[in-house]
């Protein structure tokens, strides 16, 4: 049972993968990405590596998303181009 759920999440990272290269969409990729780090966490805990669970939900899923929105956010065109 376990190791179908590992290979159940191993194809969601791909498809996840997949989709976030492919997205034409700058926000749906950024967020898809932060759906991979999530997924990769769950998988770290089944594999019995919660150090490395913890992180990647800190760094990968929490941190890296925050900072690639307010990035997004940031690099939005407002002003009608006069920046």
């Amino acid at each position: 049972m376990l190791e179908a759920a590992v290979v159940l999440l191993c194809l969601f990272l791909v498809g996840v993968s997949l989709y976030t290269v492919n997205s034409s969409s700058v926000f749906a990729a950024i967020i898809a990405m932060g759906v991979f780090s999530i997924i990769l966490t769950v998988l770290f805990v089944i594999l019995k590596a919660p150090d490395v669970a913890m992180t990647e939900a800190v760094i990968g899923a929490g941190l890296t998303t925050a900072f690639f929105v307010i990035a997004l956010d940031k690099t939005r065109d407002t002003d009608g181009g006069h920046r």
